[in-house]
């Protein structure tokens, strides 16, 4: 009877055990399973030599390991086009603008297969920026003709074209925020100095006037819109035609300008980045940080960009973390992608990246 009592306890605690274990199981959390084989990593675009139809995309893991070019043509099985010129992420998609083909291809953003080809109603189409459900693209138009630049409006439900809007010369990049768009005018194959602000529930358009030829733009940690004007600098006219450049800070609640500042006569910054309140840009194949708080341009570079091509061209830049990320790009042969720790200032890596690499974003 005491054996009996003893077994019948035994049993007991392995029911209970194995109940509770099984408790412990069904509250686990499920395991995230891989969106595709392209995310946690970065994405590099390449436009390719223009008029050759080579366009491609590739894709680096973030620990550098792993890497693999041609992703949109090794997943689709085609061309991606001619000249790819940005690139615009959803949570799920991502929007590839190509250029000299006049297209959007849209793909899963983590696995790359191909979801629609926008074809029609873009010329000249440069950056795409989503609000809503609706995409608008920055198109040149003609290039000869100054007055026929526009903003094509795409309903992404149809991915067919919903109304353009007419805009100055050379629209360039394009932001989104809330229900405002922000428009770059570099000026095409001219040079322009405007800041077009779109309203998208009226496509009503407004103009800001800034230093020549802006181009870069990002929203800093207070959502202001910092604007890098690159200046003209019409060197190969006699003589010369040179107006400065400036780094634009405008707000983006009255729409006015807060600060600019501008740089001295011969200094033409081309590339900008914004992370953990600092505006990083590049000039002369330098480094520079403009933190948040500064009230005047920093007058000493964080370092030397050691440029490894051929014929050495800073084409792209990105920052993340203490992480910079540089494109020396060629367009006779492979570029190169220069990858920097800025906590350190020291080189980490130098990739091989495609034909004509160009821009850098985070997947």
């Amino acid at each position: 009877m005491k054996l009996s009592k003893l077994a019948f306890l035994a049993v007991l605690i392995a029911v209970i055990f194995t109940s509770c274990e099984s408790t412990d199981d069904a509250t686990e959390l499920p395991v995230e399973l891989p969106l595709g084989d392209y995310e946690n990593g970065l994405i590099i675009n390449a436009e390719g030599a223009f008029g050759n139809g080579n366009a491609s995309i590739g894709y680096i893991s973030n620990d550098l390991l792993s890497q693999e070019d041609g992703i949109f043509m090794n997943v689709n099985n085609r061309l991606l086009g001619d000249t790819s010129q940005s690139i615009t992420f959803t949570d799920e998609l991502a929007f590839i603008v190509v250029n000299n083909s006049n297209k959007i291809e849209i793909v899963n953003r983590y696995t790359f297969e191909s979801v629609a080809t926008i074809d029609s109603g873009l010329l000249n189409p440069r950056y795409i920026a989503i609000s809503e459900n609706k995409g608008y693209v920055t198109n040149w138009g003609d290039p000869s003709i100054a007055t026929d630049d526009f903003i094509a409006v795409i309903n992404l439900s149809s991915n067919v074209l919903d109304a353009t809007i007419p805009v100055a010369e050379g629209p360039e990049q394009i932001l989104a925020k809330g229900a405002k768009l922000y428009v770059s005018h570099k000026g095409g194959f001219n040079v322009n100095n405007k800041i077009s602000i779109i309203n998208a529930n009226d496509n009503a358009v407004n103009t800001i006037v800034v230093n020549d030829a802006p181009d870069e733009m990002v929203f800093d940690s207070s959502g202001n819109l910092i604007v890098l004007s690159s200046g003209k600098n019409l060197f190969w006219e006699m003589p010369p035609v040179e107006t400065p450049a400036s780094i634009t800070k405008i707000n983006t609640s009255t729409d006015t300008v807060l600060t600019n500042f501008v740089f001295p006569m011969g200094a033409h910054p081309g590339l900008m980045a914004y992370e953990n309140g600092i505006t990083y840009y590049i000039l002369n194949d330098k480094l520079y940080g403009l933190q948040d708080t500064d009230t005047t341009l920093p007058t000493t570079s964080l370092l030397d960009i050691e440029l490894t091509s051929s014929a050495p061209f800073i084409y792209g830049m990105r920052v993340k973390g203490n992480t910079l990320y540089v494109i020396d790009a060629s367009f006779a042969e492979q570029s190169d992608l220069l990858i920097y720790d800025l906590s350190l200032n020291v080189k980490l890596e130098t990739l091989d990246v495609a034909l004509g690499a160009s821009k850098i974003y985070f997947n």
